[in-house]
């Protein structure tokens, strides 16, 4: 068995040597998954203390409670957020990092504001909703919100792969894919979610309410004359406020603009701008219903 271990371990390397891309191992060190998954699980616990806990906090064990959980979060974050700047800049200090980190840490609390708002609208836009306990407990919007709004801030200081990383795991988690480049107002909500895509680009206004397998994806990608894809651009579509879109509906494009107070019905697909107070659906096409009784052949539905 030590000998043909190590022959297969030599066509491993070997492997390392004629495949390349899938090592990393003479530059700097990537940002850890097993240390994402745990530095959202650690945020989570900051932002909503007592909901991400085997065993309840008094009131009296707060403050020593977030002190700890703040140092251990800073801790593993710093760490996470000086491998990514060293992505992009080999000559970037422990010093950097930690400006980044404060100036993260420093706005907990408005993505506390933000996400109390996301509450509220998930109380008011969902009748099955009893309280915010359950909310914050089991809706998966509001994990995925949550870590996509921190992320969004790494996002900004132009880390690019701790935040994506950030907003994969919340994907894998809840089904609904975030970017962290996408800005989003106040009172978001999205109702169950499941396969809901929103795209590096999109704009989405206040109170703007999604269904399960809403796309808000690109139309196309400009090439250069190598025929590679050009990145960067606007390619996703902007949402007004007050919008609702309905399930399985995709739109497209960056130039595409949702009105202020719109609602896109289930299934459409839309490439273009509406106008503010919009009502987007298709006409309904006939169905026909027939008694379960008749023979199977007699059972026709036009659609």
């Amino acid at each position: 068995m030590p000998s043909r271990l190590a022959g297969i371990s030599e066509k491993i390397l070997t492997s390392y040597e004629a495949v390349g891309g899938l090592n990393h191992t003479d530059r700097h060190n990537l940002p850890s998954k097993r240390a994402v998954d745990s530095l959202c699980e650690q945020l989570l616990q900051v932002l909503f203390p007592g909901f991400h806990d085997e065993h309840p906090i008094h009131k009296n064990e707060l403050a020593e409670t977030t002190r700890i959980r703040l140092e251990a979060l800073a801790e593993r974050l710093g760490a996470q957020i000086a491998r990514s700047i060293r992505l992009n800049d080999p000559k970037a200090t422990d010093e950097n990092a930690a400006e980044v980190l404060l100036r993260f840490l420093d706005q907990i609390p408005a993505i506390r504001e933000l996400l109390r708002t996301d509450i509220q609208a998930a109380f008011e836009g969902d009748p099955a909703a009893t309280s915010d306990e359950e909310i914050i407990l089991s809706y998966p919007c509001l994990e995925a919100i949550a870590v996509q709004r921190s992320a969004h801030l790494l996002y900004k200081e132009g880390i690019k792969l701790l935040p994506r990383m950030m907003t994969e795991w919340a994907h894998s988690r809840t089904g609904i894919d975030i970017h962290p480049g996408a800005k989003i107002g106040p009172y978001f909500f999205i109702d169950h979610g499941t396969g809901v895509v929103i795209g590096e680009t999109c704009v989405i206004g206040s109170h703007v309410k999604l269904y399960h397998g809403v796309t808000l994806g690109a139309r196309s990608f400009a090439k250069d004359d190598r025929g590679q894809i050009v990145k960067g651009g606007q390619r996703h579509p902007a949402v007004g406020d007050f919008v609702t879109i309905y399930p399985n509906s995709t739109i497209l494009g960056g130039e595409t603009l949702i009105g202020n107070g719109s609602t896109i019905g289930a299934n459409v697909f839309l490439m273009h701008s509406v106008p503010v107070g919009s009502l987007v659906v298709y006409e309904e096409k006939q169905l026909r219903i027939l008694e379960k009784s008749k023979p199977a052949t007699e059972l026709e539905w036009s659609i």
